[in-house]
C-alpha cells in the first residue's frame, strides 16, 4: 500500500508555487494600501512577472488571492485591474468597520487580561501613528497622511487582540484606499481626522473607552459621508 504521507511529495511544486504566490500577493496589496496602485490600473503579467522575477503561473495565482480579496478584477482577454469601488461598496465597508473598531475600543478595559506593559504598547502604536500623521502633514506629504490614518485604525483593531481580527482589517485597509482615490482634495478630506485621531487617543490614555468609542463612532459616520458624496460627484461629472 501505498504511503500517503510519502504520497505527498508530488505535492511540492505547487505549495512552492501557492508560497510564492501568496508573496506576491502580499507584495500587491501593500501596493495597493499604499496608494501605488490606484483603481483601474492594469497589472500586466509580462512586466510585473519580471519585474518580480516569477512565473506567469504564480502571478495568475496571486490574482486569484487577490480575486478573493476584492482587490483585483479579472475581465475576459483584458487581463487583471485593480478593483473599482462602488458608493455600495463604501457603505459596507464602514458597516464593517464601526462594529469591529468600536468593539475592540471597548474590549481595552482595565478588566480585559492585558497587563500594564501590553496595555502601553497597544497605546505606544496608537501614538505613533498618530505622529506619524502629523509629521506628514506639516510636510505637506497628504498620501502618506493617508497610510498614517491607516496605521492607527489597524491598532485600533489590535486593541482586540485577535490575530484573524489584524488580518481582516489588513484586508479592509487596502479596500479602503481604493475608495479614497474619489476624494479630489486629500487635505481636505484627511486634514480634520488627524485631530480626531488625538481625541480617540486620549480618551483611550485616560481610560475613557466609551467616550473613544462615541467619538469613533460619529468619526466614522462623518468619513462615509465623506466618501459616498465624492463618489456622486464623481458619477455627475
Amino acid at each position: 500500500m501505498t504511503d500517503p504521507i510519502t504520497e505527498l511529495a508530488s505535492d511540492r511544486a505547487a505549495l512552492q508555487r501557492s508560497s510564492t504566490a501568496e508573496r506576491v500577493a502580499g507584495i500587491l496589496r501593500e501596493r495597493i494600501t499604499d496608494g501605488t496602485l490606484a483603481p483601474g490600473t492594469r497589472l500586466p503579467e509580462d512586466a510585473l512577472g519580471t519585474a518580480l522575477g516569477v512565473s506567469r503561473n504564480t502571478l495568475r495565482e496571486s490574482f486569484r488571492l487577490l480575486i478573493h480579496e476584492r482587490l483585483v478584477v479579472a475581465e475576459l482577454n483584458r487581463g487583471a485591474f485593480v478593483r473599482r469601488l462602488t458608493s455600495d461598496d463604501v457603505v459596507d465597508l464602514y458597516r464593517v468597520r464601526q462594529l469591529v473598531e468600536c468593539a475592540a475600543i471597548r474590549s481595552f478595559t482595565d478588566d480585559s487580561g492585558a497587563v500594564d506593559g501590553e496595555r502601553e504598547a497597544h497605546l505606544a502604536v496608537l501614538r505613533a501613528a498618530v505622529d506619524e500623521g502629523r509629521i506628514a502633514a506639516k510636510e505637506d506629504r497628504w498620501p502618506d497622511v493617508a497610510t498614517a490614518n491607516m496605521h492607527f485604525h489597524r491598532a485600533v483593531v489590535a486593541l482586540a487582540g485577535s490575530a484573524r481580527l489584524d488580518e481582516y482589517m489588513r484586508q479592509v485597509s487596502a479596500e479602503l484606499r481604493l475608495a479614497f482615490h474619489v476624494m479630489q482634495n486629500p487635505r481636505t478630506f484627511h486634514e480634520p481626522y488627524l485631530g480626531r485621531n488625538g481625541e480617540i487617543l486620549e480618551r483611550l490614555e485616560a481610560g475613557d473607552v466609551t467616550v473613544a468609542a462615541d467619538l469613533l463612532v460619529s468619526y466614522l459616520q462623518d468619513a462615509e459621508r465623506q466618501v459616498v458624496a465624492g463618489y456622486q460627484e464623481a458619477r455627475a461629472e
